[in-house]
């Protein structure tokens, strides 16, 4: 198994083919891209045999990937269009799965008082929740509204409890029909730092991405499929160092082609050297950016529009 240090499947399929210099495709790999218009494109992976599955340490099933540029200077026009694609593919993935009328539950993972791991919190405080109104008021909602539930379970570290444990009794008590959870990932592009919105009906590993692997989330702990919908928010400083090193020579390349060593360096995957040079002591650097802030915020309104437009 790669070190991959991304939740991408995209990704993962990338870097599974610069690793054994693979140009074609990869067996029981495929994929399409859609390009909506200039800041908005769509990438739908399909991992479809155990081949497949090992290629990329991802289980079958599909992987959507919506890219948005600018997303940090994104205004109100350009939110919503996000927000609109991420309801048609999340549409076709739940059509898959559930019916309309199924009841949902929606899991926000993460620590709401850290910036990069708080997306999911805070997307669950812009959900439109029904299931407490369909119990107690069904007259003030239309006979079609469907049955929604939501929790942020927190972490590990401040209540003692594994997520799947805690969203394990909810399934059993509550019997959902389907569950989305929406977490932070990490990726290995700087470019995709809050700009890349992936969709997998396989579930999710928390932490997977950051070497903090907890229980997964899954229809195999669960009985009952699981929506995955996560974005980048961190990368690892040895990440950060090797895209450098590539814009680098990029730089040096314009200037000298002819130089082999240069091309042969740009052609490795130098992300383990650079790893290693970089993990001093005991420490492995996360890196994010410094307008996290503002990146978070605009990704929150587009996965609760998103997530909200498709429920309703």
């Amino acid at each position: 198994m790669y070190n991959f240090r991304t939740d991408l499947a995209n990704e993962r399929r990338d870097i599974y083919k610069k690793a054994n210099n693979i140009e074609s495709k990869v067996d029981g790999i495929e994929s399409e891209e859609q390009a909506v218009d200039d800041n908005l494109k769509i990438e739908r992976v399909f991992v479809t045999n155990e081949n497949g599955e090992k290629a990329v340490g991802k289980p079958k099933g599909i992987y959507v990937t919506i890219d948005i540029k600018n997303l940090k200077i994104a205004r109100e026009e350009e939110i919503q269009k996000a927000s609109d694609v991420l309801t048609s593919e999340l549409a076709k993935i739940l059509d898959k799965h559930i019916t309309r009328k199924d009841e949902v539950l929606i899991v926000g993972l993460g620590n709401i008082y850290v910036t990069p791991d708080s997306l999911g919190p805070k997307v669950i405080n812009e959900i439109d929740i029904t299931r407490h109104i369909i119990k107690y008021m069904p007259e003030v909602l239309d006979e079609n509204t469907r049955n929604v539930c939501g929790i942020a379970p927190g972490v590990l570290g401040t209540t003692g409890m594994e997520t799947l444990e805690i969203v394990k009794g909810i399934v059993e008590n509550v019997k959902p029909k389907l569950v989305i959870v929406i977490d932070s990932l990490a990726s290995r592009s700087i470019e995709r730092i809050s700009s890349s919105l992936q969709i997998s009906d396989t579930g999710i590993v928390p932490g997977a991405g950051v070497g903090n692997t907890r229980a997964e989330l899954s229809i195999n702990t669960l009985g009952i499929p699981v929506i995955a919908l996560g974005i980048p928010t961190v990368v690892e400083l040895a990440t950060l160092v090797s895209d450098g090193i590539d814009i680098f020579i990029d730089r040096l390349q314009d200037k000298a082609q002819s130089n082999e060593y240069l091309n042969k360096l740009q052609q490795q995957d130098k992300y383990e050297e650079v790893k290693d040079a970089l993990n001093v002591g005991e420490y492995n650097m996360i890196v994010t950016p410094k307008e996290i802030d503002d990146l978070i915020e605009n990704m929150k309104d587009i996965v609760a529009r998103g997530i909200n437009q498709t429920i309703s």
